[in-house]
């Protein structure tokens, strides 16, 4: 017999929830398909009007979104402390953008390069669909490696 009991259970988020959560964080990782294969690329991004944008240079993700504006974006948080994690994706097209309205000053300062230069471009995804999971734990000790007490050790 098979015990669930620490299995989680995902609760589906209804779009109001993700885009809550979405707004709490400002780093995902970004999926495309470049030169036919897929490829996964962190960015930083803010959430404008239930958009997302993100500055990026010219390279393979700039690349692959003029070849195929078509990405997913997959935003999380995990902890283990109170036994919670949620994930939310967003998928749609991308095109660059140029920060426009009352925001453009949040947005920019929002999206410093964390290499501070050569992000030039700005590119908005338009959701096409947005769907979320939160997971609760009940066991959150669980989620600790074995390796947590060999690093620990290590510097002890």
């Amino acid at each position: 017999m098979t015990d669930n009991t620490n299995v989680p259970v995902p609760e589906i988020l209804d779009a109001e929830e993700c885009w809550t959560l979405l707004g709490q964080t400002g780093v995902g990782r970004l999926a495309v398909i470049a030169d036919g294969h897929p490829d996964v690329f962190p960015v930083n991004y803010k959430v404008d009007r239930q958009t997302l944008v993100f500055r990026t240079g010219a390279g393979t993700k700039q690349q692959a979104i003029e070849s195929d504006a078509t990405v997913a974006l997959e935003a999380d948080a995990v902890s283990a402390q109170f036994g919670l994690a949620w994930s939310v994706v967003v998928k749609g097209k991308a095109v660059e953008t140029v920060p426009t309205g009352p925001d453009l000053d949040d947005i920019r300062r929002a999206l410093f390069p964390w290499q501070g230069v050569g992000q030039e471009h700005f590119i908005r995804i338009t959701p096409e669909s947005v769907t979320g999971r939160r997971f609760t734990m009940n066991a959150p000790l669980l989620w600790q490696s074995p390796l947590d007490d060999a690093t620990r050790a290590g510097f002890e």
